[in-house]
């Protein structure tokens, strides 16, 4: 990530704890204004380009835009694109993790979004049909929208779904995993928290999750929300993954160490 993006990131972050209480119809509208700016190569070219003035930028998304958002999706919109990205994709992220911040924090705070991300995450892995229904580049945003909302509806947040179904319509090249992983990070930090990712042979009980909870938070300073993906293929052990950092004690990867020691 480039300096650029990292100071905008940052703004845009203060800017949404600033933006009042957060509301999921806010959140909504500005990830479909993200889809909308990614889905047009002529706006995005507008919006990249840093020969023309930020004001001009401004005004043309309140012209698109401006009618359809309400006032707290549109001012971190304009917002957003007021700022400067290392490269133009940046902008999109941006938009979408503040979206997704804001869909976040518009959550009551029973409401476990991050888990039902991973919970939804374990169906898609045990479904091979569902996870290429998803990724499918034949089936239509809208279609995808409908599958997330057919299988999710009275069963998690309309958080959850909105989420969910923004991932699946604008995926950008991401498969369906590190997507729903990546939102389920941005979801956690929002409440404070940080997620590790870990992956087992075999559900783990309550007492090893809690372990592994304190483990973390001692050592990184920081409450930390586990999350379990079923993978019988890895034999046994676990994968641990927080952010970039992956530590794989799983017996999948020390045979395959061995092949390797062996082969060497």
């Amino acid at each position: 990530m480039g300096s650029a993006t990292r100071e905008a990131l940052a703004a845009s972050r203060s800017a949404l704890a600033e933006a009042g209480e957060p509301t999921l119809a806010a959140a909504e509208q500005l990830l479909g204004a993200g889809r909308a700016i990614g889905g047009s190569a002529q706006l995005r070219g507008v919006l990249a380009d840093a020969e023309i003035a930020i004001e001009r930028k401004q005004s043309l998304l309140d012209s698109i835009f401006g009618a359809s958002l309400a006032p707290q999706a549109k001012g971190l919109l304009l917002g957003l694109v007021g700022r400067r990205w290392s490269r133009s994709d940046d902008l999109l992220e941006g938009i979408e993790e503040i979206g997704i911040r804001l869909a976040a924090g518009s959550a009551p705070a029973s409401t476990a979004v991050d888990a039902e991300l991973f919970a939804f995450l374990q169906a898609v892995i045990g479904d091979a049909e569902l996870e290429l229904a998803l990724a499918s580049k034949l089936a239509t945003p809208e279609t995808k929208a409908g599958v997330i909302a057919g299988l999710l509806e009275g069963k998690a947040h309309g958080t959850t779904i909105a989420i969910l179904q923004h991932l699946v319509q604008q995926p950008r090249d991401r498969r369906i995993r590190p997507l729903i992983e990546a939102a389920a990070d941005i979801v956690a930090d929002q409440a404070g928290s940080e997620v590790a990712t870990v992956t087992a042979a075999a559900p783990l009980s309550p007492a090893q999750r809690k372990r592994l909870e304190e483990g973390l938070t001692a050592s990184r300073g920081r409450s930390f929300r586990v999350h379990v993906v079923i993978d019988p293929s890895i034999l046994g052990g676990l994968r641990v993954k927080v952010g970039d950092e992956i530590v794989d004690g799983t017996v999948a990867s020390r045979l395959q160490d061995l092949k390797l020691a062996l082969a060497s």
